[in-house]
């Protein structure tokens, strides 16, 4: 594979996409907004397209990171979607998180033209898209994985297939639920530490080495006791990914009291004015008054 096209250049698809270009993949970008596309061109020295078709035009790769579902299926559809040029034999990789639904949708649209399909949203955050750490949990062809799987190490360190199309967007689903409970778990913790006049630093030091430890913990508790959370995964980011998970398990027959509870406090977040500040930013909801 010699060939990519990468579709959203937002704050995680930009170092993506740059990560591809500068690790020997000629690349081609579509952006929504020309400009940020162009700017992209002149930091990479790789290509820019004025439609997903035009970008999609003779790539041996297609990868999409954008908004949502209807974000997605506005530049994989129609006649200058992704599909309106991809040839037989290429496949198209969907980092948006999204449904399992509509992965599944385009999986069966992918296989009707021949075109291989991997759902593979990732996790890391921004630091780890501009870092190339990141990691992605894959659904779909393995066959496909193991054709694209040299250009998706440019940017993700760790790729776990999950099982057939849809897989990735479930195992994501899942990773997000988990953090949701992890990141309000530590704001109660330290809201309760402040409270008391514990230290930060000595706290922490002595609690993150055991079974309290946490990513969250690690590279958050700092900048959350600062106050500071103009940084990170966005609030928004987040309430798009936990709604997803909510209405699967609605499907599913199951309830989540726990997350349905959290993403209710990220929408109290919201209404503070922190719908760009980063998911630890529970914490200001709980000191508000």
């Amino acid at each position: 594979m010699t060939a990519c096209a990468f579709i959203g250049l937002g704050v995680m698809g930009y170092p993506m996409a740059g990560h591809l270009q500068t690790g020997g993949v000629t690349t081609t970008v579509y952006n929504r907004t020309a400009s940020k596309a162009q700017q992209w061109q002149q930091r990479y020295q790789g290509k820019a397209a004025a439609t997903p078709a035009a970008a999609a035009q003779g790539a041996d790769l297609v990868m999409l990171c954008v908004g949502n579902d209807d974000d997605v299926r506005s530049v994989v559809y129609g006649e200058h979607g992704v599909l309106a040029s991809m040839q037989p034999g290429s496949i198209l990789i969907d980092h948006t998180t999204a449904s399992a639904e509509l992965a599944k949708e385009l999986a069966t649209a992918c296989a009707e033209r021949g075109i291989g399909w991997l759902d593979a949203p990732v996790s890391g955050g921004q630091q780890g898209a501009e870092n190339g750490v990141l990691t992605a949990m894959i659904g779909g062809d393995k066959e496909a994985l193991i054709q694209a799987d040299k250009a998706l190490a440019c940017y993700a360190k760790t790729r776990e297939y999950m099982g057939p199309a849809g897989h990735g967007q479930l195992a994501k689903m899942v990773n997000q639920i988990c953090i949701a409970g992890v990141v309000q778990g530590l704001a109660e913790g330290l809201q309760l530490a402040r409270k008391v006049g514990l230290d930060a630093d000595t706290l922490i030091n002595a609690i993150s080495q055991g079974a309290a430890g946490s990513w969250q913990m690690k590279n958050r508790y700092q900048t959350m006791w600062n106050n500071h959370y103009e940084h990170g995964f966005a609030v928004d980011w987040m309430r798009k990914d936990l709604k997803i998970a909510l209405q699967e398990a609605e499907r599913q027959g199951l309830s989540m009291p726990m997350t349905a509870l959290v993403d209710q406090f990220y929408a109290e977040v919201q209404k503070m004015g922190g719908s760009r500040w980063d998911t630890s930013s529970l914490l200001a909801r709980l000191e508000r008054d």
